[in-house]
């Protein structure tokens, strides 16, 4: 018997504060290489594949050119839906409905998956999700809920009730994240199932819910979708921008608030696979297999006389001597050392950061740029030293800066400079000068990334001070 067609959506919101300092907010998690050298992104639409339909990704506009970079990398097809200011999942799951009811067949089954989960059992996924067809073809909203391996404060609960005709449960209630003593008197109750914010219906079961629980939402997002602009990318996806001044004035809420909680047709579907939604450095620690003293190590770390401690080290040497039940993480410009009891208060601490002005609260030292990135190696008084690589065929703006001269320095690759009028090629240790206020550019028409350095030297050295006159990626229009 032929499957029925799905359509996948990929919620790529949330700036996964408790993940600090590897996730920040211009680089959140879902986009960090976690597992395999791959990104909880790629793996999700990896996964998703197997449904062999075009992937809808919601995401915000500042994370654009990122995740163009991932579908590609994951073979994918289908529109990206930007998304001007983040309004919750209610809006997000709204906008992907409406765009379905009103590209393709409201009764066009979606699935809607967060960004950031691992799941590494793709065919148990799938299987689990057919479980859940004939529930949403007969018009409910059909959640999947993980069986849960031990008492969790982490995740909120689903409660089970009767088992329907079509095989799935009908979904009694819905339990917030609870303390520890609740948690384990749920696991002792049984019938209860970790919430993981899956979700299966026809696009119109769920504009007809929000039509009776959220109408709010729903027309906000029908207004500012009936507004918004199309235009292709250079990767060729589909980008779909909401209207901006509509879309912002949208009450922010969850699905789960919004419609599971008031709705009466809810089914869930238990999955019995290994699953996590990779939210604190404790879930990130249990991704890879502990030794005999229960440490963990990634990169250059070394546990000595410890135990159950945790060490991200990918850049230099972490050592860890004599310590008990730590999370260890070090990146280039900010180090986190905590208990492993404190692993949910990551994300207060950030809170403080931004509050005391912390550039690295949100931002790290190595950039992503849609032409590559830059890593700002140093710094001091009207001087700056960048690492910049520049993806094949790719190229920076057409662009001056009105306070600040630039020097260029090939270490891997060919530079093809444009300054002033003059056009030429640098190859590996050759350098170039750009005087203040010259027109200039830097593209690289090789096969492979070209990196150079990049010493800036001036009054100002703001990344403001940059005049687009041209540019591939549509930034001069912002």
């Amino acid at each position: 018997m032929k499957q029925p067609l799905i359509t996948p959506v990929v919620l790529c919101g949330g700036s996964g504060t408790r993940l600090w300092p590897l996730s920040r907010k211009s680089f959140p998690k879902q986009f960090v290489p976690l597992v395999g050298n791959k990104s909880l992104l790629q793996l999700t639409i990896e996964r998703l594949s197997g449904f062999g339909n075009e992937t809808i990704t919601v995401a915000a506009e500042d994370y654009r050119f990122m995740v163009s970079d991932i579908l590609r990398a994951a073979r994918a097809t289908g529109p990206i839906i930007l998304e001007p200011v983040a309004r919750n999942t209610a809006a997000a799951m709204a906008l992907a409905s409406l765009h379905i009811e009103k590209a393709a067949n409201a009764d066009q089954l979606l699935l809607f998956c967060p960004s950031d989960h691992h799941i590494p059992d793709a065919q148990a996924f799938f299987e689990t999700i057919q479980k859940g067809v004939p529930a949403a073809e007969s018009g409910a909203i059909v959640t999947f809920g993980v069986v849960p391996g031990f008492p969790s404060t982490a995740y909120g609960y689903i409660q089970q009730g009767t088992k329907r005709s079509d095989g799935s449960y009908q979904v009694e209630r819905f339990i917030e994240k609870p303390a520890i003593d609740k948690a384990e008197s749920l696991m002792l109750q049984g019938g209860v199932l970790w919430n993981a914010g899956i979700f299966l219906a026809r696009a119109s079961t769920l504009i007809d819910a929000l039509r009776q629980h959220a109408p709010d939402i729903l027309k906000t997002c029908q207004e500012s979708l009936s507004a918004a602009t199309h235009k292709s990318n250079a990767d060729g996806y589909l980008l779909i921008r909401p209207d901006n001044t509509v879309f912002s004035s949208c009450r922010s809420q969850s699905i789960d608030y919004a419609v599971m909680e008031p709705c009466r047709d809810v089914a869930v579907v238990p999955f019995n696979g290994q699953w996590s939604d990779v939210g604190s450095w404790n879930a990130v620690a249990d991704l890879s297999s502990p030794d005999e003293e229960g440490n963990r190590v990634e990169g250059q770390g070394l546990a000595h006389n410890a135990t159950n401690t945790f060490i991200h080290a990918p850049y230099r040497p972490v050592v860890a001597l004599g310590t008990q039940d730590l999370l260890i993480i070090d990146t280039l410009d900010a180090v986190l050392v905590a208990h492993r009891n404190n692993a949910e208060q990551v994300k207060d601490v950030v809170v403080q950061l931004e509050q005391g002005q912390y550039v690295e609260a949100v931002m790290h030292r190595k950039v992503s740029r849609p032409w590559g990135w830059y890593d700002s190696v140093d710094a001091g008084e009207r001087f700056q030293v960048k690492r910049i690589g520049v993806k094949p065929g790719a190229s920076l703006s057409l662009q001056k800066h009105h306070h600040r001269a630039e020097h260029w320095i090939v270490v891997k690759g060919t530079a093809e400079v444009t300054r002033g009028d003059d056009v030429f090629l640098l190859s590996e240790n050759q350098s170039t000068y750009i005087p203040v206020g010259e027109i200039h550019r830097l593209k690289n028409p090789g096969k492979v990334e070209l990196e150079m350095i990049e010493v800036q030297s001036g009054s100002y050295l703001g990344e403001d001070d940059i005049v687009r006159l041209e540019d591939n990626y549509g930034r001069n229009d912002e």
